[in-house]
């Protein structure tokens, strides 16, 4: 079975809500032209609509034609990046600082075709809850929907969503059961110590030079106390300090994050880094204050229903482009705190463009849209059977 009929000839007009998303950005928790866009055509196609779910948050609810059933969530995110575009697309972002270079215009447009397609073919038991989440990129999306009673509300036995991989070959459709994505947390180091003039350094206590040392303790952290059986990642990605070029500054901040795939990976890898800043403190007679958020989980998908996602999957776009031999992944999804909740399963789907997301260059391939509609449209087909 290709791309489903009816979504195939929605092709043209998902590409240009597409382009009209991408061209209008909104980053984490601002998404309220988007959100109103989405709840406006659920509402146009019949479904119950309810808005301001974590914020921006949308959600819709269909009952099929075929009785009562089970519920299945499909869930995509709205949210751009705090970043500028350079693809030189003609849609390009109208908002400097904005860009939708995750592609979540792309995952948003193809759960907005498989609702259009599922209203108006109705054909499953049951029920489909359509989740619309803000603020992927860190900044809690999930967490918000979760706090606001998203499943006590809109119950689900089942959820599912998707990212686009603009890495992978065109259509390939890719699950890993189990650990499949990172936990995550961002890091930032405050180190408080004292200033003074820059020819008289014997007056301080220079937060630089115990900036660069604490950093590079930091990076032993992993490789002197991590078993290296167990993947992980700490990387410094920012330091701040000073404002002059005669001035030892007062204070200096270092901020990063962490990557692991088990949660006591990441409770070591906390400790010892508040260890080593507790002991900087005392030998350099300074404060030095760690701020430790866990952002993401760890993404875990159901074993079970990977195989049924992927069998959705293969009646879309063939056997051979269906996989779930998918490496661990680096990266995070704040989908992981959904499935922690309810069972499911989170895809990946290939597109030509070979820039990856989070580049200023990345350029979605539209022909993806109604692929990732047809797959989300066929799981609840396949699952939700009178």
């Amino acid at each position: 079975m290709p791309v489903l009929d009816k979504i195939a000839g929605y092709a043209e007009e998902l590409t240009a809500l597409r382009q009209d998303f991408h061209a209008n950005p909104e980053i984490g928790f601002e998404e309220v032209r988007t959100s109103g866009i989405v709840a406006d055509l659920l509402e146009k196609w019949g479904i119950e609509v309810h808005r301001g779910i974590g914020k921006t948050g949308v959600v819709g609810v269909l009952k099929g034609a075929k009785g009562p059933g089970k519920t299945i969530g499909l869930r995509a995110d709205m949210d751009a990046l705090p970043m500028d575009e350079q693809s030189n697309v003609a849609y390009s972002s109208k908002s400097p600082g904005k860009f939708h270079g995750c592609g979540h215009d792309g995952h948003t447009t193809m759960l907005l075709g498989a609702a259009r397609y599922l209203s108006e073919t109705k054909d499953f038991s049951g029920q489909v809850v359509f989740i619309f989440q803000p603020a992927e990129e860190g900044l809690g999306g999930a967490r918000a929907m979760l706090a606001d009673g998203l499943f006590e509300k809109f119950p689900c036995d089942e959820i599912y969503g998707m990212h686009n991989n603009p890495m992978a070959k065109p259509n390939l459709v890719e699950v890993r059961p189990g650990v499949a994505m990172a936990g995550a947390t961002f890091f930032d180091i405050e180190i408080i110590g004292q200033g003074s003039h820059g020819a008289m350094p014997q007056y301080s206590k220079d937060p630089i030079v115990i900036t660069t040392a604490l950093v590079q303790a930091l990076q032993s952290i992993v490789s002197r106390n991590v078993d290296p059986v167990h993947s992980a990642v700490l990387s410094v990605t920012q330091i701040h300090s000073g404002t002059a070029y005669n001035v030892v500054p007062e204070k200096a901040v270092i901020s990063g994050t962490i990557r692991y795939f088990d949660d006591d990976v990441r409770d070591l890898i906390h400790e010892r880094i508040e260890d080593l800043c507790a002991g900087f403190e005392t030998s350099y007679r300074v404060t030095i204050k760690p701020d430790l958020r866990p952002i993401f989980s760890v993404l875990r998908n159901d074993v079970e229903l990977t195989k049924a996602y992927l069998e959705a999957a293969a009646e879309i776009v063939g056997g051979d482009l269906s996989t779930d031999e998918k490496e661990l992944v680096t990266g995070s999804e704040d989908f992981a705190d959904m499935l922690n909740v309810v069972p499911g399963a989170y895809c990946n789907i290939g597109h030509s463009g070979g820039v990856p997301v989070h580049n200023p260059g990345f350029v979605l391939d539209d022909a993806i849209l109604p692929v990732g509609a047809s797959i989300y449209a066929r799981i609840v087909e396949k699952r939700l059977v009178a």
